[in-house]
């Protein structure tokens, strides 16, 4: 079995709902992201995938998250735009771009700072 991940990054701003704290409050983050994908299988060219294609899948993805107000997009009307959501959101997404009979989305971790992140898989 391979494991591939790759590191990206996004920057946005939310406001956790239902919490008590200064983070009920608007504010943003520059958020890492790492995305671990596996598969047992290689290609020709000896690859389980190409990270351009890993790269370029999951950056399209974070387009739509960049420079936004996370509690208006449709992923987060209803859930708080907390790590932890945004991490699962991300899995979903990515595995329904990357999934196939050879390649499975592991985890996505989603640094809020360099000092705390949280990670979704399944």
């Amino acid at each position: 079995m391979f494991r591939l991940t790759i590191h990206t990054a996004f920057a946005a701003a939310h406001n956790l709902i239902n919490y008590q704290g200064d983070c009920e409050n608007l504010h943003g983050h520059n958020w890492k992201v790492e995305v671990s994908v596996t598969t047992n299988e290689l290609d020709k060219a000896g690859l389980g995938i190409d990270f351009k294609i890993l790269k370029r899948e999951t950056n399209t993805l974070l387009k739509t998250l960049d420079h936004k107000y996370l509690n208006e997009l449709p992923p987060f009307l209803e859930v708080s735009p907390s790590s932890e959501n945004i991490a699962r959101y991300l899995y979903h997404e990515l595995t329904k771009i990357l999934g196939s009979d050879k390649v499975k989305v592991e985890m996505v971790t989603v640094w809020e700072s360099d000092f705390a992140a949280a990670s979704y898989y399944e």
